[in-house]
């Protein structure tokens, strides 16, 4: 066969980007004309991976969610970018990784286990959904044992520094409430919250990541995904974290306080820590 002939019939389908020598072209959009100065960042990442452009009221809620989860501080993610910079300061996309390898099931991972949960919860419910506080309260309980059953944590409960209430959680259902968002993934998720004491003995508060996870389902954006939005947001934070590092830089400290605080133990001592 002709291998101009054969090339020409080779095709990788797309709905993503595409380009010419004088064109590009994303979501079917000219970039240049129709996206570029027009459309945000924010929308433009919901388009991208639901493949529709989201209402104004969606957008909102997706891009509260955006600002919620961007920064929290000197977490783990942000340890690591500050200290893979101090490492390798020619490496900027090396300490942006570093951070965002750290997302994971304590840290920004809680945004999708959580949305999963509250999916899994509502698809194996039989009948209609519940209409009063007090349905939603039953199926919560319900969540929160067969949870405790199977020995697993319930995500989105909890907050190592916001003991008695995450600042974010309810400004965000208030965000979906005012939108006429406020689905069922968000509703579950505020019975659960309710029904912590009952069910675990001490109430715990619903935390920033878990709620950004709820309301993201309520969205209906596929949960399989939702660590990718956290992820995203916190890119913008970790961005800031190494533009701070670089203004005012504390990695030299964090390091040299660990190392020099470093004491040795004898791996057979009895006071040596369990290493089970």
């Amino acid at each position: 066969m002709n291998p101009t002939l054969e090339q020409e019939k080779l095709q990788f389908p797309t709905s993503l980007g595409t380009s010419t020598a004088t064109e590009i072209r994303l979501l079917g959009q000219d970039l240049t004309a129709d996206l570029m100065g027009k459309v945000s960042f924010g929308e433009l990442a919901f388009w991208l991976v639901a493949m529709r452009r989201p209402t104004a009221g969606e957008l909102r809620v997706f891009e509260s969610v955006l600002v919620a989860l961007a920064d929290h501080g000197f977490t783990p993610t942000a340890i690591a970018a500050r200290l893979t910079y101090l490492s390798a300061p020619d490496s900027l996309q090396g300490a942006m990784a570093a951070g965002l390898l750290g997302g994971g099931s304590r840290f920004l991972g809680v945004t999708e286990d959580c949305g999963q949960f509250l999916a899994a919860t509502l698809a194996a419910h039989d009948g209609d959904l519940p209409d009063t506080e007090a349905g939603w309260d039953d199926l919560a309980l319900g969540a929160i044992n067969a949870q405790r059953s199977a020995g697993k944590f319930v995500p989105g409960l909890g907050h190592p520094n916001h003991k008695v209430q995450d600042p974010r959680t309810p400004v965000l259902i208030g965000i979906a409430e005012e939108e006429g968002l406020r689905g069922p993934h968000l509703r579950l998720f505020e019975a659960i919250g309710r029904m912590s004491e009952k069910a675990l003995g001490r109430k715990l508060p619903l935390n920033g990541a878990g709620v950004c996870g709820a309301a993201l389902a309520d969205l209906g954006l596929p949960t399989d995904l939702l660590r990718g939005f956290a992820l995203l947001a916190r890119a913008a934070g970790l961005l800031g974290q190494i533009a701070e590092e670089r203004r005012n830089p504390i990695g030299m400290d964090v390091y040299m306080a660990v190392d020099r605080n470093a004491v040795y133990v004898d791996p057979h001592s009895p006071t040596a820590p369990d290493e089970n």
